[in-house]
């Protein structure tokens, strides 16, 4: 830890559960501060999720502190997010420590002697944000009130503690049973805890707010905590954190529309990095859909099979349900599809994990689409990477020779057979080497983030509704950055009129600032 003066105002953000939306409002405090002028950073000490990104540096991090360095106006730094969870399967996780893979760890061993060796490397993150930025927004994981967690705590309470940070109490009640929830939290942690939290928000209500005020004065009687806020249920394009918006949401028939191309993507047990289809779900004239079952599937415009953490295990789920023998079929019938990372891995003829790095199987056989073969080693790839589109065929005529970004997360080597054409040439670390592959209608790449190149994405779109016999229904989109900014100031702007901001600025230290037009919105 750093003997320098730490001058960082600090806001911490809990919940009362998981999914209340601490990342989203974390995110919205980002935002405002950073619209005052602020230089501001996010801090979770522990993430648990499959939604991850590669930073400048070439470290791994969670996808909701990437969210929000960016509503900060800030570059994604792995001491955001120090450590990260990846479930790999039911009783285990990666761990990924300042960026950089550890292996699997089984829950029961994290939760014990390891978690407890990861504090220091949190605490050292924490640290170096205070110093070197000007407020410090941090979040919770889950409820601090669960009692057998709780000695090997190091990202709720513990957190709060070392940072002497006052924290915001987030309950969701549109789930129902937020007041009990509040009040139970806080019967369950210790004094010392409770004396840091500050203020309560009710998060994701709909209806009249005077019908809510009794309730509003009951917690406030009960527990001696002011409600420095009542969020209203929005639906603003923020990312999600994790899996949790897919898994909860009702599987989806084909469904065919005039004016919507109907996009299928996988869902696989394992899915990871569902984010890269966010640009997709921003067009007006696209609808995906999430398919687990074979009966659902039906004969969409387009089918991705997108990232995994576990990817033979995932590829043998493809072979069980039926689903993989269908995509096979459709490939053949010239439907596209389009595989990224684990999905374009799992499109080609075999699958191998000789050393068990990723899990207990040895060896899948793919789906038979690409002409290559997979094979896993323990060292993870972790760059950014930018170049050209090579390819000239299919879609990519539209954009061929435009530029492509992307990260890209994956221990597997891919060998193609010779002489294919790659679809892209990429660079990262000064290095140039080639990316992708095609057959048929078959694409893949290990690029995440794809459709967020506009051109790209706009050329896809296009040529799909040219297979239609159609010219494609609405204007081009705003670019993918020019839509997030949208968002975020449209995020700031709702939560701003939604809470006492100015007795938040209090809790935190700050002084009053004078009313001006936020930057954000400039």
């Amino acid at each position: 830890m750093s003997s320098e003066k730490q001058t960082a105002a600090r806001l911490m953000v809990q919940g009362t559960s998981s999914s209340v939306g601490k990342s989203v409002l974390a995110a919205a405090f980002c935002r405002i501060f950073y619209q005052e002028g602020y230089r501001v950073s996010p801090f979770k000490a522990q993430n648990m999720a499959l939604n991850s990104f590669v930073t400048a540096a070439g470290g791994e991090m969670g996808r909701a502190q990437v969210v929000q360095a960016q509503a900060a106006g800030v570059d994604p730094d792995v001491r955001m997010n120090p450590i990260l969870l990846k479930p790999s399967g039911p009783k285990g996780s990666q761990v990924v420590i300042m960026g950089v893979s550890q292996g699997n760890v089984t829950a029961l061993r994290y939760h014990g002697e390891y978690q407890r060796l990861t504090w220091p490397h949190a605490q050292k993150a924490l640290h170096e944000l205070l110093n070197d930025y000007e407020i410090v927004v941090i979040e919770g994981a889950g409820s601090p009130a669960e009692v057998n967690l709780k000695s090997n705590d190091i990202v709720n309470m513990r957190v709060a503690m070392e940072a002497k940070a006052p924290v915001l109490l987030v309950a969701d009640i549109d789930r129902g049973g937020a007041l009990a929830s509040v009040v139970g939290t806080l019967e369950l942690i210790e004094p010392e805890e409770r004396a840091l939290i500050k203020g309560i928000i009710f998060n994701k209500f709909r209806g009249e707010l005077a019908l809510l005020q009794p309730a509003l004065d009951f917690i406030e009687e009960r527990t001696g905590i002011p409600v420095v806020g009542v969020v209203p249920y929005f639906k603003i394009r923020i990312p999600d954190e994790d899996s949790v918006a897919i898994s909860e949401a009702a599987e989806m028939p084909a469904m065919s529309t005039a004016d919507q191309l109907d996009m299928a993507v996988i869902r696989l047990p394992y899915i990871s990095n569902f984010t890269d289809f966010d640009a997709l779900q921003d067009e007006p004239d696209v609808s995906v859909r999430y398919v687990t079952e074979l009966s659902n599937l039906g004969h969409p415009d387009l089918i991705i099979i997108p990232g995994s953490k576990n990817t033979l295990a995932d590829l043998r789920f493809l072979h069980e349900s039926g689903l993989g023998n269908q995509i096979y079929k459709d490939w053949q019938e010239d439907l596209p599809i389009i595989g990224i990372c684990g999905g374009y891995q799992m499109m080609g003829r075999l699958v191998k994990d000789p050393l068990h790095t990723e899990s207990d199987l040895e060896e899948v056989p793919g789906l038979g689409i690409l002409p290559m073969v997979t094979e896993f080693y323990p060292q993870k790839h972790t760059v950014q990477s930018k170049g050209n589109i090579q390819s000239t065929r299919s879609f990519f005529q539209g954009c061929t020779g435009e530029s492509v970004a992307g990260y890209e997360i994956h221990m597997g080597r891919s060998i193609s057979d010779e002489g294919q054409e790659a679809l892209f040439e990429l660079t990262s670390n000064g290095v140039s080497y080639d990316d992708g592959l095609q057959s048929g209608n078959g694409y893949g790449t290990y690029l995440h983030g794809i459709f967020d190149n506009d051109h790209l994405r706009t050329s896809l779109l296009n040529w799909l509704w040219q297979r239609k016999d159609r010219t494609r229904p609405c204007a081009a989109t705003q670019s993918q950055a020019a839509l997030r900014e949208s968002a975020f100031n449209e995020l700031a702007d709702l939560v701003r009129q939604s809470v006492d901001l100015e007795r938040i600025r209090r809790i935190m230290g700050l002084t009053p600032v004078e009313q001006s037009s936020p930057k954000g919105n400039s």
